[in-house]
């Protein structure tokens, strides 16, 4: 179902339009999508509110399945239902697909060659940056989160220092942190 305000904001015009918004965005998102799907969909697009990103975003990341395939199921299917699910999934999937078997081949040739592992190496520094820099874009959105900007910036300090720093593995930290930010919050929010 569209959002209550879809009267006053842009949204896809039709399923082939939800497939080629995914397709454009699919395209540009080597080596992680977030930060070209936040800037596609809530700045360029205008179809979501940076809160609404978050806060499809979150869901999409604990559903089982690549976070931006269910992202974009999720999105196709508040427009058109199934037929929008199914032509934003297409989207995602299907152009990036054979374009990966052609590289594929490509690389199968190349993956010798000392250019190739450079040029790999450079496409993750870019891929870091271009995550680092959404994630402080949308940091604003804390402002209005139940726990407060000083609660949420310590679990993210918290994660950072678990995962990166005494590496302990991502899927222990992120079910206890997560499961007690989002106890927390609904301890907030309860009435």
């Amino acid at each position: 179902m569209p959002p209550k305000d879809s009267a006053t904001r842009n949204q896809p015009k039709s399923p082939s339009d939800l497939f080629l918004s995914f397709t454009f965005i699919a395209l540009q998102g080597f080596g992680g999508v977030l930060a070209v799907i936040q800037q596609n969909l809530v700045e360029r697009k205008r179809w979501l509110t940076r809160e609404e990103f978050i806060e499809e975003w979150a869901v999409a990341q604990i559903m089982p399945g690549p976070n931006v395939v269910n992202l974009a199921l999720v999105i196709g299917g508040r427009y058109f239902g199934l037929r929008g699910a199914l032509a934003a999934l297409a989207g995602m999937i299907l152009v990036p697909l054979l374009l990966l078997l052609v590289l594929a081949a490509i690389y199968a040739r190349f993956a010798d060659h000392p250019g190739t592992a450079g040029a790999l190496r450079g496409m993750g520094a870019v891929a870091a940056g271009l995550i680092g820099a959404t994630g402080l874009k949308l940091a604003t959105t804390l402002q209005n989160h139940p726990l407060g900007r000083g609660l949420v910036v310590a679990f993210c300090l918290l994660g950072f220092i678990a995962v990166a720093l005494l590496r302990f593995p991502l899927v222990a930290v992120l079910p206890i942190l997560g499961g007690l930010s989002c106890f927390l919050t609904y301890r907030k929010m309860k009435p």
